[in-house]
């Protein structure tokens, strides 16, 4: 049964909506009946999305593009106000990556990266900042990683864009806040999550991509991105134990965590067998063109459904309060002990 959790239903924007966590966003979203614009490359992943989206109730609308373009996003935001009105959400997920060393990435594949997974979410942001400033409405939310605070090796493409987006956020909020804008941004980081783009990277490791554990599913992800969407007041949010721990441990000795990562970042994100012949890049082509691949990739045996990290990264408030109450009893304990 389809529970709406609000009484009026909003527009909502999703970009790289048809696999992973944006597949997963899609039916967060759809689940309380919110009008919805999927934006992606991928046209079998589009039509099931949509499918999966109507199903629930949810009004929906499909747009053929890459955000790597800025007049497609353009294109798109436009799109989605004719069809359902002003957009109230949008939520950039779109990214492509290469596993590989440095060197072994070519400048045309690395710039390929930076313009979808970087200047992708600014393309769109710009897109929907045209609309929603005049109105002085709307809420922006970037997908973001880990990997945003704490580069990793054979992701040095993905790394850069994840940092760079992290502090173009940082700024564009920092001009909001100080213009008085109604218009919010906030950030989700995330840990590793089962979807299908470890299939669907350029990869040129000598066995298949995968995840660094503990992996999550990407129902988890897109709980915690519609909760950012409905409380963006928060600059992010932190989802899984090992992001917390990830980006507090780079903060405090990141050296050790370089050396760390040296001796087991390599073996880590590959598996011990071959490259499977199946696997096909979606750097430059869409992965699921012709074929749907859904939400999750090929880890379910072994990936998280829940944490309790993201609930308290969610009551901050409620935690601290908690710790006041805590430390006041146990004043008055040695108090009435004395």
């Amino acid at each position: 049964m389809t529970i709406n959790l609000r009484s009026k239903p909003r527009t909502v924007v999703i970009t790289g909506a048809t696999a992973g966590v944006g597949r997963a966003c899609v039916r967060a979203f759809a689940a309380r009946g919110d009008r919805l614009v999927l934006v992606a490359r991928g046209a079998a992943g589009l039509r099931a999305a949509s499918a999966e989206a109507e199903a629930a109730g949810s009004p929906v609308r499909t747009i053929l593009a890459d955000v790597a373009d800025p007049g497609a996003c353009e294109a798109a935001a436009a799109r989605a106000e004719a069809e359902f009105g002003p957009i109230d959400i949008w939520v950039n997920d779109a990214f492509v990556s290469v596993f590989a060393p440095f060197t072994e990435i070519s400048a045309d594949e690395f710039r390929r990266v930076t313009e979808v997974t970087y200047l992708g979410y600014v393309n769109a942001t710009r897109a929907a900042l045209r609309r929603m400033l005049p109105r002085d409405h709307g809420t922006i939310v970037q997908v973001g990683s880990a990997i945003a605070y704490r580069g990793i090796p054979l992701q040095t493409a993905y790394s850069g864009a994840k940092h760079a987006l992290q502090g173009w956020h940082e700024a564009l909020r920092c001009e909001l806040l100080a213009s008085g804008s109604g218009v919010r941004v906030t950030m989700v980081q995330l840990p590793a999550v089962n979807t299908p783009q470890f299939d669907w990277v350029l990869n040129r490791l000598r066995g298949r991509a995968r995840p660094v554990p503990p992996v999550h599913q990407p129902e988890l992800a897109a709980r915690a991105v519609r909760y950012a969407a409905d409380h963006p007041g928060r600059r992010e949010y932190w989802v899984g134990a090992s992001t917390a721990a990830t980006l507090l441990a780079n903060a405090i000795a990141p050296g050790l965590l370089d050396r760390y990562l040296a001796r087991t970042g390599i073996d880590a994100q590959q598996e011990a067998g071959p490259r499977s012949a199946q696997d096909r890049a979606n750097l430059w082509t869409p992965g699921d063109a012709v074929e749907d691949h859904g939400a999750h990739g090929r880890f379910d045996d072994e990936a998280r459904e829940h944490s309790a990290q993201l609930w308290a990264s969610q009551h901050h408030g409620l935690l601290a309060t908690g710790g006041v109450v805590l430390l006041g009893a146990a004043a008055r304990a040695l108090a009435r002990g004395r």
